[in-house]
């Protein structure tokens, strides 16, 4: 049996060889679904996330999605397994203020006291995720700076890597982008801080990585951008 649910694109992010696509469902609801696939991961191939004319998913599209069956995984309670026979459907689009209906109260991202060398407050150990309830959120900033950096660089590591700098709720948090729009536009640049106006966030929390689980922000969404018309 297939269940359509019509979602807010909040994110579409690097995820292993797929993508990690979220979003919340367009009916005032609140409530987060994120389609995974049958394989292991759960990351969702270009085929299963594509539109009838093979374009795919963009942040802020407005997506009918057709499900299979709830499939929630330990702190990933929003995943919903996807039905890979159908095309996805695009219904529409929001902006700015679609976006403000959507916002999430500015409460603390999970559990904070926990960071990697490069990051701050961007990871938690596996054995506090177990009281988690949610692995997504939508939060509002108005001081992100992007960091494009090498952090490999002294053990012969060229790879440029993305991070976003912000406050939220009282914390102070440098967490990876996943976000391959943002990635690929700012990877380019120079080493260095840009500093961007509002937007929003979504930040995920990723799968278990040696021990602990990291926060990730999976998609960035400028005011200034939408106002001017582009696609993000």
């Amino acid at each position: 049996m297939v269940l359509i649910k019509t979602l807010v694109c909040l994110a579409n992010s690097r995820k292993i060889s797929g993508r990690c696509v979220a979003g919340m469902v367009d009916d005032d609801s609140g409530e987060w679904v994120r389609p995974v696939s049958a394989r292991l991961n759960g990351e969702v191939s270009a085929r299963e996330r594509q539109y009838e004319d093979g374009m795919e998913p963009n942040v802020l599209d407005i997506v009918s999605v057709p499900l299979l069956r709830p499939q929630p995984h330990d702190f990933q309670s929003e995943n919903w397994l996807l039905h890979p026979a159908y095309y996805w459907k695009k219904v529409g689009r929001i902006g700015w203020r679609g976006l403000l209906n959507l916002e999430q109260p500015p409460s603390a991202l999970w559990v904070n006291g926990f960071s990697t060398y490069h990051g701050n407050d961007d990871r938690l150990p596996i054995e506090e995720v177990s009281t988690l309830s949610d692995s997504l959120r939508l939060i509002r900033i108005t001081d992100l700076t992007l960091q494009v950096h090498v952090p490999g660089a002294a053990f012969g590591d060229q790879k440029r890597v993305l991070r976003a700098h912000f406050s939220h709720a009282r914390h102070e948090h440098i967490l990876r982008v996943t976000d391959p729009a943002y990635e690929q536009e700012y990877l380019a640049k120079s080493e260095g801080t840009y500093e961007l106006g509002e937007s929003f966030l979504t930040v995920s929390l990723g799968e278990p990585y040696e021990g602990y689980v990291y926060k990730l922000v999976a998609a960035i969404i400028e005011r200034a951008k939408i106002q001017t018309g582009s696609r993000r």
